[in-house]
């Protein structure tokens, strides 16, 4: 059906205006999340005594790599999934097997994001640096939106499409 494709090209975009508020967000406002970075990274805001601080890095040019890293991660997540949102948009007419193929781009832009947010934010960020002990630096509750949010386009994406009903 028409609005089934129609529906999954508007969550692809959906999740591509989102990543590319946050990326546009990082670069033209670098450094209200790069103290987020900084904090999470330094993990001077953890419990005082927790035992896992060994794991801190300090060093500011790794805190300005990682998180440009983050910044190329989120805006390459929101590159793939706008061409995978046109690259559906131009085949929403066509047979199933085109349609399907079509997909490719946003699903990988939906799981860089989801990766991004998963395992950048709840997985390293939270639990490696025990992000989760900070009361002022805990992404964990946002991450967690956000990778849900994708994984559930995500899931709907990848279901196969049938042919349109004319």
């Amino acid at each position: 059906m028409l609005i089934i494709r129609l529906s999954k090209i508007a969550l692809v975009a959906a999740i591509a205006f989102f990543a590319t508020l946050v990326a546009f967000g990082n670069i033209t406002d670098y450094d209200t999340n790069f103290a987020f970075v900084q904090h999470v990274l330094s993990m001077d805001t953890i419990f005082p005594d927790a035992t896992i601080k060994y794991r801190a890095i300090t060093s500011p040019v790794m805190h300005h790599i990682a998180y440009n890293f983050i910044i190329a991660c989120e805006a390459l997540t929101a590159l793939l999934c706008w061409i995978g949102a046109f690259w559906m948009l131009g085949k929403i007419k066509r047979n199933a097997g085109d349609f399907n193929k079509s997909k490719a781009f946003a699903i990988a832009g939906l799981t860089l994001g989801f990766l991004v947010w998963q395992v950048g934010f709840m997985s390293v960020g939270g639990e490696w640096f025990g992000m989760w002990m900070s009361e002022n630096w805990n992404g964990v509750p946002d991450a967690f939106r956000f990778f849900v949010t994708i994984i559930a386009v995500l899931i709907y994406v990848v279901l196969p499409d049938g042919e349109r009903a004319e």
